[in-house]
């Protein structure tokens, strides 16, 4: 995901510090959300071997559903940067997102 790994003496406020045995051993810097959110989709590029742009629909629902399930849209902009990623527009990707939380509801009230 882009974290740093840095001296504990290095650290900044918002750092992780983790200590062992009551003394700090190591400090985690973490990307800001947005830079994670590009992280996550470089990977997905990666693992499909190809532009998400070029994947064919289905793929692009399965996307957004585990995008979905990592918070990708609770960044400001997320859904700009998925849609930019897969080639739709933002008014699709609300589409799959919508569709997936009808298709949940359907299998819930089915009791699955």
């Amino acid at each position: 995901m882009g974290a740093e790994l840095l001296v504990p003496a290095q650290a900044e406020a918002d750092d992780v510090v983790l200590a062992w045995e009551g003394e700090d051993v190591l400090a985690v810097r973490l990307p800001q959300l947005s830079e994670s959110l590009d992280h996550i989709l470089a990977a997905m590029e990666r693992r499909h071997g190809m532009p998400l742009a070029e994947l064919d629909r289905k793929a692009k629902q399965e996307a957004v559903r585990l995008l979905e399930a990592r918070g990708a849209f609770s960044v400001r902009h997320g859904v700009e940067t998925v849609a930019g990623a897969l080639g739709v527009s933002r008014f699709t990707v609300y589409n799959y997102l919508n569709r997936e939380t009808a298709l949940s509801r359907g299998k819930a009230a089915k009791g699955d």
